[in-house]
Order: structure tokens, then sequence, then C-alpha cells
């Protein structure tokens, strides 16, 4: 049976509920505050595992800590595996090359992945992410340039658009 190890992470944001595997890989990253949400999410990413509470394992507090405080490159070593479709999972993994202060609409992030009729199931895609923050799911907007919608609430995903943009350089 695998263990994943959960615990509260502070940010500017509010409190982030990170959970991870032994190994420090990040299985699951949602605001606190949205708790249907993060239950939904910590059971997918959970299924068959036993959740410990307390520290998590690996460089994921320290990386995201550092990525508040204005280092723009602190998450991109983080390993990361969610439990989804191969499609979800295509999707997610496109995410994490939009470069940060960058934003893609659904249409841009369709065409990455070889599925440019395909914004509306990206859309769903995106929308589903589990580890926010650290797979850029803010980093898409509507293709009118429109913020558009976000999981975690507008305010946090024009925070974290306007923190990128002042820390990219």
């Amino acid at each position: 049976m695998m263990t994943l190890y959960r615990e509260q992470v502070d940010s500017p944001l509010g409190s982030l509920t990170l959970m991870t595997e032994k190994d420090g890989t990040v299985r699951l990253l949602e605001f606190t505050s949205e708790s249907e949400r993060t239950s939904r999410h910590t059971a997918r990413q959970a299924k068959g595992a036993e959740i410990v509470d307390g520290p998590a394992p690996g460089p994921a507090r320290e990386a995201l800590a550092a990525y508040f405080a204005g280092d723009m490159t602190a998450l991109d070593g983080l390993t990361v595996a969610a439990d989804g479709t191969p499609f979800r999972k295509k999707v997610w993994a496109a995410l994490r090359s939009i470069p940060v202060g960058k934003t893609w609409s659904y249409g841009e992030l369709a065409q990455a992945i070889g599925s440019p009729k395909g914004f509306r199931a990206v859309g769903s895609a995106n929308g589903a992410n589990p580890i926010s923050i650290i797979v850029p799911c803010h980093r898409v907007i509507a293709a009118d340039g429109s913020i558009g919608g976000y999981a975690g609430g507008l305010n946090r995903k024009e925070w974290l658009l306007a923190h990128e943009a002042k820390h990219c350089g």
C-alpha cells in the first residue's frame, strides 16, 4: 500500500493542502479553503493509499516558499504525478511548459498537445488539475484575453499572474 503525506502549507493566498509520496513526488496541491474540491481530489489521488498527516517529505514545501518569495524557477524541478485520464495527463504536462510570466489561451494549449479543436476538452482538463500552482493552470486565459475562471478564485489567479509578471524579469 502506498503512503501519502499530507500537510497544510501557508502561502500569501491562504493555506494550501500539500500531499506527497515518500520520495517527495507531489500528488496534490489545493487551496485548503476549497474544501469540497480538495476532498474530491484527495479521494482520487489517494485511492487505496494510507494518508499520514504531518510534514510532507521532499522539497515541495521549500520550493513553494521560494516561489512565493520571488524565485520563479523554484517549482521547476519538482516531480509531480496525478491520477487522471491519458488526455488530462497530457494537458497537465503541457501546462508545465507555459513559460512563467506568460499566458496561453485554451486554444493555444489545445494546439500544443496536438488537438487544435479540443479547446473545450482542454478547458475541462485544466479545471480538473489537482496540483495547482506547480502545474500552472492559472496561466491559461480565454481567447479574448480575459482572465477566465480559476477553481481557487479569480482573485488568486490575478495575484499569481501579477506575482509571476513582477518576478520573471
